[in-house]
């Protein structure tokens, strides 16, 4: 018998602010709105692309926390995470604050991982506030998970488009909506997918594993949910995922969302199977879903962005591509 991955949180900690920080792309495609900045410059006046990804990290932060009226030593504990090696993302673009820092990789699931610990955090009261940053970088991904960029290697149909942007949130203990009720960890799950850029097959089954041991261990249904928010699963993946849960009887194709079709015009951006990257559900959460929560229009939503949990090395070793997805139950409704 498994143990239960779904925990539920009394106190309904609350999301008391969030920012969303993009690039040049990201501002040209449908969610280009939601975001706090915009940022033009790939390199964002820095010297590297690397160096620009931590600055949108420290953005995302900043404006987080500007619109909180709160300052960095208010906050009790900060996790953090991105794609690159060692999470260096994260560490040169948050090092500064001084806020007590958990370092976490979850790949592309790392902002639900995030918004999960802060919440149990504060829920158990080992805080009063909590912190969650995240962030990728298409260019940075793309050199150190794929090619160098002045390759000009050939992308194949199913690969997705790594998002250029941060996205940060504060939880606090309950005070206001959005309310977090509950959260699902995730498992992993290999189905022995090699392919490197088909991350949409690899990464479908974590997210059916752990959207189904949420229903089943909690006894809800999908039409109880306004929308049920994948990570970057994109084209294929989307596709994947909707199939296994009508195999297993659960029906979600009426309130199904995935950031990764979301980010982009499909037809007029040239991402080929749709968006990827930490940054993508992160900034869509933040920019988009969590203000809906906010002002009601959303009334209860399951967030389950999903990671692909290898490394370059792994992958020139031929191994399989190990995934994992969590889940965060969030409602504007304190009940």
């Amino acid at each position: 018998m498994k143990a239960k991955a779904t925990i539920h949180l009394s106190s309904r900690p609350s999301v008391i602010s969030y920012a969303a920080v993009g690039g040049k792309k990201e501002g040209e495609g449908p969610l280009g709105d939601y975001f706090d900045k915009i940022n033009d410059d790939p390199y964002l006046s820095c010297t590297t692309y690397e160096q620009a990804e931590s600055k949108l990290q420290k953005q995302a932060v900043l404006i987080c926390l500007n619109k909180a009226g709160l300052q960095p030593e208010n906050v009790d504990v900060l996790f953090g995470g991105d794609l690159l090696n060692q999470c260096v993302s994260t560490t040169y673009g948050v090092r500064s604050f001084e806020i007590p820092f958990l370092g976490i990789y979850g790949a592309c699931s790392t902002m639900s991982e995030g918004l999960a610990l802060s919440s149990i955090f504060t829920d158990k009261g080992v805080c009063q506030k909590a912190m969650a940053v995240t962030s990728s970088h298409f260019c940075t991904a793309e050199r150190q998970y794929r090619f160098p960029l002045t390759y000009a290697g050939q992308r194949p149909p199913t690969a997705q488009w790594t998002v250029t942007a941060g996205a940060s949130l504060l939880v606090s203990q309950h005070c206001k909506a959005p309310y977090v009720k509950a959260c699902t960890i995730g498992r992993i799950v290999d189905m022995d997918i090699t392919d490197a850029n088909n991350m949409g097959a690899a990464m479908a089954p974590a997210a059916f594993d752990t959207i189904r041991n949420f229903f089943e261990e909690t006894g809800k249904t999908p039409s109880e949910f306004d929308c049920i928010v994948t990570g970057d699963l994109g084209k294929v993946g989307s596709r994947l995922f909707c199939d296994l849960m009508q195999r297993h009887g659960i029906d979600v194709s009426a309130n199904h969302k995935d950031c990764g079709l979301m980010m982009y015009h499909m037809t007029d951006q040239d991402v080929h199977a749709g968006a990827s990257g930490c940054g993508c559900a992160g900034s869509a959460l933040c920019g988009y879903f969590l203000p809906k929560l906010k002002a009601g229009e959303i009334k209860n939503m399951l967030f389950a962005a999903t990671g692909a949990l290898l490394s370059p090395t792994t992958t020139q070793q031929g191994e399989s591509i190990p995934c994992i997805s969590h889940l965060v139950w969030l409602s504007s409704e304190d009940n």
